[in-house]
């Protein structure tokens, strides 16, 4: 009988030993990647965040799963996939933008799965965190706040007579809209006149944009995701009416906005990813995690799009630039 339980015994400690086998193993871990839209930032945004990981010691494919979903700049599916991640119990949810994190954070706001956010230009605006940095629940992260007053600079010096800076953007994106404040407020510092349009879809861009070529010596472009998305059809206006378009960041420039003081990143996303691995470690809870930002801005410029509108930039950026392009690279 002893030997019948004992061999019972051991059949049962093999079988849990499969099952676990099956599932997660000591020591490793499941994050689920929500990015809100199919962009080049947020793209370097993810690739960072895993190299940071990578760095630490969590390598996907060894003692990491990735469960990847773009909302492709769908707040509902932002929503959905939040849900999803939080019904898979993963270990960590990575909420790459604005939409992503506020919907990440309302998913999991009952339950113990920490959220690691990036590529949010306000976290205090969008509700992430209080007005000293500290979080506001079991999450933290990275902010990508543009250098406006370096942005704006960068205008007049190559546009010295211009008086009027259009802006689009998304009413219910909350970095949008305090970075539009952002530059009404400093925008009579350097001469300047901001006229803005808002849009609540990617549809509406084009539209916006015909109607603001007519209105504006130039167009500025944030980090906002709907009009991010439909970057081209802001460009096709502008070159069609000669002004040109900067951007914020260098996938921007890559793809025909003239220039931007704009920020790196997949550095941005590396820096995320250390946050990232100091929570699964153990090592720090993200709830005790104040938002860490990444704020010195470079210059990125595009010769070929300057090109296009006829525009001379300034002699020294050809120098100066921390990178240029010579051609206009739509992925």
């Amino acid at each position: 009988m002893k030997k019948k339980i004992l061999a019972a015994m051991m059949t049962v400690a093999l079988a849990a030993s499969m099952l676990t086998g099956c599932g997660q193993e000591k020591g490793s871990y499941t994050i689920g990647i929500s990015q809100f839209a199919v962009h080049g930032s947020l793209d370097n945004c993810r690739e960072g965040f895993l190299a940071g990981l990578a760095e630490e010691g969590i390598v996907e494919g060894q003692n990491l799963v990735v469960d990847y979903v773009n909302a492709q700049a769908e707040p509902a599916t932002a929503s959905m996939t939040a849900s999803n991640f939080v019904s898979k119990k993963v270990n960590m949810i990575c909420a790459i933008a604005t939409p992503s994190a506020t919907t990440a954070y309302n998913a999991t706001m009952n339950t113990d799965i920490p959220v690691i956010y990036t590529a949010v230009s306000d976290p205090v605006a969008a509700g992430l965190a209080n007005e000293d940095g500290s979080s506001v629940g079991n999450l933290t992260g990275t902010c990508d706040a543009l250098a406006v007053d370096a942005q704006l600079q960068m205008i007049r010096e190559i546009l010295p007579d211009a008086k009027t800076v259009g802006i689009i953007y998304t009413t219910s994106e909350a970095n949008s809209i305090s970075t539009v404040a952002q530059y009404e407020e400093a925008a009579g510092n350097y001469g300047f006149e901001i006229v803005t349009t808002g849009v609540t879809a990617m549809s509406e861009v084009a539209i916006a944009a015909a109607d603001m070529v007519n209105k504006v010596d130039c167009i500025t472009n944030l980090t906002d995701n709907t009009v991010v998305s439909a970057l081209q059809s802001v460009l096709d206006e502008a070159n069609k009416a000669g002004i040109p378009v900067f951007g914020s960041e260098v996938e921007q420039v890559k793809a025909g906005c003239v220039a931007s003081m704009g920020l790196e990143y997949f550095e941005l996303g590396k820096q995320t990813g250390k946050m990232a691995a100091k929570v699964l470690k153990g090592e720090a809870k993200a709830s005790d995690m104040k938002f860490e930002t990444i704020s010195e801005p470079s210059l990125y410029v595009n010769f070929a799009a300057a090109e296009k509108i006829s525009l001379e930039l300034p002699a020294n950026y050809k120098d100066d630039a921390y990178q240029s392009f010579d051609e206009i690279i739509v992925e």
